[in-house]
């Protein structure tokens, strides 16, 4: 007997089939991304944006199509998750605004749905590309619209647009030659199809277990504190505990010789040092016991603004006794009034210790970790904004998967004025705060950041997780790869050499700096060891080497 319609019980039922087959089918959906990179992540990313659904659905009293669709597009805008989770939660957000005013789901009524929520998603990327999840929801929606003139039977019709775009999806190597290559079809895709799957099954009445949902899901980003601030180490482990942040306005010449003298001073004093010249001022940052030495030598360089001094002993000893539950302030106190909204603040998505130590050095006033491991979602984004008490927010994704999340979250806030600064890797952001003035307006700055952007080009070594073939470079599992914005530039045995190899390629006749950023499983030895191996190569260049602390990446590299 044809089934007619589908009331809001029974949709639920098939929303929550389709999250526990993508649930299933995560592992195996990262294997499919291009790169065999051992943070492949859209089985994930799009896993924890249905769930983030699942969850709001799981609160709910009373379903109905209206409560239904709400909690649907309201739980995955906000959970959303690296480009393939954004896409996803704008395809559920297009969906559930055509349904939510109907009582049930017809035929005529689904296919109008399959139709808003891809228009909805390819509005929501500023540069749409065939062969990625797009095409096969544009498949499944085309499917649809021809399918509603010959059918009134929801089962045979969904059946017909599932078959459509399993085609489409099989097809996304033709449309994708780097997915031909790597013997994949899209991954984004892949996820979208295990959704449809899941929800024709839920449609034959199959139960699903809610407590089993997001068992062995990994800890999302938090902005979560590190270093002196983390609760679990003792005030004694804190070398030095005083963090002192300053601009240095320079009234006379700073040169690459004054810059590194003046490194080699705050090493001596300190560390987790930035110092960065830009033109007429140099910022500065330092973990040291004694800020005095650190200011007197720079007023050697001329006049200094932005100063600023924590004791971090004393911030950390606060934070373990608020966490053990004591009460810090046992009388009662007047809550102090807000401090006014300054006019700049910057939220910044950092990807190791080292890495967030120097975010925080420019300027940055709430770093989310995440990034290249655990993309952030879009409620990670709003909280961080919640927390930046400023008139203007530059957000700084700094990875290629984060900037659709950023620009989600832009669009759900008013008390704001969100500005995002689409930094593709850290070494982008860092020069893109390096390039901040604080005497010009958000316009001024956004434009001078955004052209800093292009002004640097990165790089990252890490290893393989799979046999697959890029660009006539066969890989193997366990090699090296030197991977770069074009691609994978280098691929070896060994880590010194892959490295040497990717910043041969990046280097051109306008470089002068090249910059290592060496991670958690890198010694500093290696990495110096490799700086006189580029410098030795490259005698015009300047380089550096700083502790990003990174996983996974042996070396983030910037060429400027």
């Amino acid at each position: 007997m044809a089934l007619k319609s589908v009331d809001a019980s029974l949709l639920k039922k098939m929303f929550l089939a389709g999250a526990k087959s993508l649930e299933a089918q995560k592992e195996i959906i990262n294997e499919l991304n291009v790169f065999p990179v051992p943070d492949g992540d859209t089985g994930t990313n799009m896993t924890l944006t249905i769930l983030s659904a699942v969850k709001e659905i799981g609160s709910l009293e009373e379903v109905s199509m209206k409560t239904l669709a709400k909690a649907i597009s309201s739980g995955s805008l906000k959970g959303a998750r690296g480009n393939s989770g954004v896409i996803l939660s704008q395809l559920f957000r297009g969906f559930c605004k055509s349904i939510s005013a109907c009582e049930e789901l017809t035929v005529p009524v689904a296919a109008e749905a399959f139709g808003k929520a891809v228009d909805t998603a390819y509005k929501a990327v500023m540069k749409p590309k065939e062969g990625t999840i797009l095409t096969v929801a544009r498949a499944g929606a085309e499917a649809a619209a021809e399918l509603q003139e010959y059918t009134e039977d929801v089962e045979e019709f969904l059946d017909r647009v599932i078959e459509r775009m399993q085609i489409a999806l099989d097809n996304t190597p033709e449309l994708l030659p780097v997915l031909k290559e790597a013997g994949v079809v899209d991954s984004g895709g892949t996820g979208l199809l295990e959704v449809m799957r899941g929800a024709r099954l839920g449609m034959n009445g199959e139960e699903i277990d809610l407590s089993s949902f997001g068992a062995a899901k990994p800890e999302a980003a938090s902005g979560r504190v590190t270093g002196a601030g983390s609760n679990d180490i003792s005030t004694a482990d804190i070398k030095f505990g005083y963090c002192t942040e300053f601009i240095i306005l320079l009234e006379k010449e700073f040169d690459i010789k004054d810059e590194t003298d003046f490194k080699t001073f705050l090493s001596s004093i300190g560390d987790s040092i930035v110092c960065v010249a830009d033109d007429d001022v140099v910022k500065v940052h330092v973990h040291t016991n004694d800020p005095g030495l650190a200011i007197q030598k720079a007023l050697t360089y001329g006049q200094l603004t932005r100063m600023k001094i924590d004791n971090m002993r004393e911030e950390h000893n606060e934070r373990v006794i608020t966490a053990s539950g004591a009460d810090v302030n046992p009388a009662p106190v007047k809550e102090a009034p807000k401090a006014p909204a300054k006019e700049l603040g910057f939220i910044a998505v950092s990807i190791g210790e080292g890495m967030n130590e120097i975010f925080r050095g420019l300027g940055v006033d709430y770093v989310i970790e995440g990034g290249q491991t655990m993309n952030p979602s879009t409620e990670d984004m709003l909280t961080a904004i919640d927390q930046v008490n400023a008139k203007n927010v530059f957000i700084l994704p700094n990875n290629g998967n984060v900037i659709l999340a950023a620009t989600q979250a832009k669009s759900l806030v008013e008390d704001k004025n969100i500005i995002v600064i689409p930094s593709k890797t850290a070494p982008q952001g860092i020069s893109a705060m390096v390039s901040f003035l604080p005497e010009l307006s958000a316009e001024e700055n956004e434009q001078m950041m955004v052209e800093a952007l292009g002004a640097v080009k990165s790089g990252e070594v890490t290893y393989a997780v799979r046999d697959t073939s890029y660009d006539g470079k066969d890989i193997h599992e366990g090699d090296i790869m030197g991977i770069a914005d074009a691609g994978i530039l280098a691929v070896g045995k060994g880590i010194h050499e892959v490295s040497c190899e990717l910043v041969d390629a990046l280097v051109d006749e306008d470089s002068a700096i090249v910059s290592i950023y060496y991670g958690a499983e890198t010694s500093e030895e290696d990495a110096n060891a490799l700086a006189d191996a580029i410098a030795e190569a490259h005698p015009d260049l300047d380089v550096e080497t700083h502790f990003g602390g990174q996983p996974i990446y042996y070396y983030v590299l910037s060429v400027e």
